[in-house]
């Protein structure tokens, strides 16, 4: 083993007087292993530290001295003995192994599902629960009951860290079930002008039928029914009503008008992030009038396990107003649009469209399109009813 960690070298001497150098080496006290010698050729092992007095030995015995020196420890540290800058590097990476095992470098939570990380990674910073904290001062067994009391939910929470790695393990509150108001009297009432097209009626008396035209507000199932003996009972209604009804709308825009283009010009901006602190990598700042930017992160991993450090890059893009006309073609294509993303946001899921009719109205700056709809729907809302 003395022989891997030491540094050996294969030593070849030849001259008249070789057998003079032999003799000056063992005077010398120089250890030499795996000798051989014949004729005017002396082989040996030596080690590097006595390379320096072999050579005088040699020089002074006029013997032709050659060397080999083996693969070794040692060997492989001498050859790295003048850079300084991969000897400075092993120093600074064994002082970041010596300060992220005593400091939180990730945090991960386990079992959360309506709470977000977002919220409990908050409170957590709030009890000094974060990437840079020193381990020694953090008392997990408060943390985790104070973070109960701070986060709206949170049936139970359990702290440990391994390492530089603190795992939060939460359970959430079953939440309470909503109370069904189903015992509370009520009335099935329109809730628009339509002409009825369907009835569903589940309980309570129906007081219109299909086809009958209905203004907002009329009694459609009534939860009120009057006994053989006169008294008079009530209950919740309950049921469905569709019906057709009519819905005008209106969109309109200006045929000229500005918006904000790219120019092309554009600047990257870099801060190396070391946990919450940000160090600037680039000179300049956002001098741009009006622009748009786009961040990203990149974080520095460790056998999978992402390291408060890393890049933060921002990509920020220069833009100008600029006045755009459009042709009528252009902006009623635009208008569609709008159209459509009414259709699909605004209007009920189970509501159909029997029919659309579009009026464009042109004026000398706007174009707007009249859209009259032909809707078929649901039009039954609940009423309660109030006693006195």
């Amino acid at each position: 083993m003395s022989l891997k960690i030491r540094g050996l070298v294969r030593i070849n001497a030849q001259g008249k007087k070789l057998y003079k150098f032999i003799n000056l080496m063992h005077e010398s006290r120089i250890e030499c292993r795996e000798q051989y010698c014949r004729g005017e050729v002396f082989r040996g092992d030596v080690f590097r530290k006595d390379m320096k007095k072999i050579r005088s030995l040699a020089e002074k015995c006029a013997v032709e001295l050659k060397t080999a020196e083996y693969d070794s420890i040692s060997a492989r540290l001498h050859r790295f003995r003048n850079r300084a800058g991969l000897i400075i590097g092993l120093v600074l990476a064994a002082a970041a192994v010596l300060y992220f095992s005593r400091t939180v470098v990730t945090i991960e939570i386990e079992g959360n599902t309506s709470i977000s990380d977002e919220v409990i990674r908050a409170a957590l910073a709030e009890l000094d629960v974060k990437a840079g904290t020193p381990l020694y001062r953090l008392d997990l067994r408060d943390c985790q009951n104070r973070l109960k009391t701070m986060v709206d939910g949170i049936a139970w929470a359990g702290m440990r860290h391994t390492g530089s790695r603190i795992v939060v393990q939460i359970r959430e509150a079953v939440p309470k079930p909503d109370m069904a108001l189903e015992r509370v009297p009520c009335n099935i009432v329109a809730s628009r002008d339509a002409v009825i097209s369907s009835v569903l009626v589940q309980c309570g008396e129906l007081k219109h039928i299909v086809g009958d035209y209905v203004p907002k507000g009329t009694l459609l199932i009534s939860g009120v029914s009057d006994g053989d003996n006169g008294k008079s009972f009530i209950y919740h209604a309950m049921g469905d009503i569709r019906g057709t009804y009519e819905e005008n709308i209106s969109f309109s825009a200006p045929f000229v008008s500005k918006e904000l283009l790219p120019t092309g010009k554009r600047k990257k901006l870099r801060r190396l992030r070391l946990f919450s602190l940000g160090i600037p990598l680039s000179f300049g700042h956002n001098d741009y009038e009006h622009s748009s930017s786009k961040k990203s992160r990149k974080s520095l991993e460790l056998f999978g396990k992402k390291l408060p450090l890393g890049i933060d890059r921002t990509d920020i893009t220069e833009l100008s107003p600029t006045e755009y006309s459009f042709t009528e073609e252009e902006l009623s294509q635009r208008l569609m649009e709008r159209v459509y993303l009414y259709e699909n946001n605004f209007l009920d899921k189970d509501t159909r469209i029997l029919s659309r009719e579009i009026t464009p109205v042109k004026t000398d700056d706007t174009l707007t399109l009249n859209v009259k709809y032909q809707l078929e729907g649901s039009i039954s809302v609940s009423k309660d009813i109030y006693i006195k």
